[in-house]
């Protein structure tokens, strides 16, 4: 196929790529002085009037979305013949579709490049639009002041999430379809897209797609390319169930569970708190980079009422703050007031099934510790941590009602309640700072 020599003002140089609908031209804008992929529809297709409607309408999208995270339309038009085309942003990194030709991508990299693909598609479902055909080529990476950055792009089977219920055509791609998709008017809701990104996370991580489909599982990533952590196995599997209220609820819960995948190990405990008396916490949301001992984004700094003692906790946790103190009797220690905070996303219903944290001073011999005993738990082994420049030990309780891990440090006594499946100790451990009252 020769390329048009131009279209509208645009130069066209060469083609980049074409589908079953379309043809990508690479082209200069000579006025701007910049490059730009410009879509035309093709010519079997332009005077159906679905099909087209279809184009005009990805063109709509992506200009109502208007996110760094997904491909930008510029500009449409239509040609002498009729076709309509849109001006698009043109991602010279290529697409992830090229890169998977290499073969699988180090962990760290699937993992990364899965969560901003994750975090790409939230635009698009926080916009109200459902992808339905999320797969490698439409997955590309452009470089903006010298950062790689993950776009979405082709969004021609796109549709409306509130008219999700009434879908009657099966669309998307084998092999990064859900379940649900292969059956005309079964309903789509986000977890469909949270299915396809998992598909892509799997393929990144073992070089293939998962074998799933008439009432099989996937095979874990770990068991095809040892080395994978378990935990990315169940975050990964999990947004590959067949059944979709046991996937990620949507993609930006999967892009949590992956940013924090690589550094915990299998969490099944739940947590208590001991104590009582709540206040609302008066909190700021954290901004910026995440720093080794500061505030990663998306946490919040909580702090007892001397300054003494402060910690970050996810944002989700922090909706009740106690921090009036404790009383380090509690741990086998003599009595008394110290520097406490309780926080909580639920300190005064029923805390032991919501996520939160105690932290506390004390002073003494580090021997007079002691730890509650809890009958209806399983204690694990013991592991050494460290935080606060502080050298102590984690004791993690399993096979609870609800579940915790207890942290002692010379001076400090921790507990930490989850209940996501997700280990966060060591992210909040590293925040943990203690100062003087």
């Amino acid at each position: 196929m020769s390329p048009p020599a131009m279209i509208g003002r645009y130069r066209v140089t060469r083609r980049l790529g074409s589908g079953a609908f379309a043809t990508v031209w690479l082209a200069e804008d000579d006025v701007l002085d910049s490059l730009v992929a410009i879509k035309v529809l093709a010519d079997n297709w332009a005077h159906h009037p679905d099909v087209r409607a279809r184009f005009e309408q990805e063109a709509q999208v992506l200009r109502r979305a208007d996110s760094e995270r997904l491909v930008r339309v510029h500009d449409v038009g239509e040609l002498p013949d009729g076709r309509p085309y849109q001006v698009m942003t043109y991602a010279a990194g290529g697409t992830l579709a090229e890169r998977l030709e290499e073969g699988p991508m180090s962990v760290g990299t699937a993992l990364r490049t899965t969560a901003d693909i994750a975090h790409a598609v939230t635009v698009l479902h926080e916009s109200g639009v459902l992808h339905r055909d999320l797969k490698p080529s439409n997955v590309l990476f452009d470089t903006v002041r010298g950062t790689e950055r993950v776009l979405v792009a082709d969004l021609g089977l796109a549709k409306a999430i509130a008219h999700a219920s009434g879908f009657t055509v099966v669309a998307g791609t084998p092999g990064y379809m859900a379940p649900e998709q292969h059956l005309p008017g079964g309903g789509l809701d986000v977890r469909a897209d949270v299915h396809a990104i998992g598909a892509m996370a799997y393929q990144m991580l073992t070089g293939r797609t998962p074998r799933t489909g008439r009432g099989r599982s996937a095979i874990a990533p770990s068991r095809l390319r040892p080395g994978i952590p378990r935990q990315v196995d169940r975050v990964v599997l999990r947004a590959l169930d067949a059944d979709r209220d046991r996937r990620w609820p949507t993609a930006a819960a999967f892009a949590s569970a992956l940013d924090l995948a690589p550094k915990h190990r299998s969490l099944r405990w739940a947590a208590r708190i001991a104590g009582s008396g709540v206040a609302l916490a008066a909190v700021a949301a954290a901004g910026g980079a995440a720093v080794p001992y500061g505030t990663p984004v998306g946490w919040v700094r909580v702090a007892d009422d001397t300054g003494a003692l402060s910690v970050a906790v996810p944002a989700e946790w922090a909706r009740q703050l106690r921090d009036s103190g404790w009383d380090p009797a509690v741990i086998g220690l003599p009595g008394g007031s110290a520097p406490g905070l309780q926080v909580g996303a639920d300190l005064t219903g029923a805390p032991e099934t919501s996520a939160g944290l105690f932290a506390g001073r004390w002073t003494g011999d580090p021997g007079a510790v002691v730890l509650p005993v809890h009958d209806s738990c399983t204690r694990q082994p013991d592991r050494r941590v460290a935080a606060a420049g502080l050298v102590g030990r984690e004791v993690l309780w399993s096979d609870c009602v609800a579940a915790y891990s207890e942290v002692v440090l010379p001076g400090l006594y921790l507990q930490i309640r989850q209940t996501d499946g997700i280990d966060r100790t060591d992210d909040v451990l590293r925040t943990l700072r203690v100062g003087h009252s």
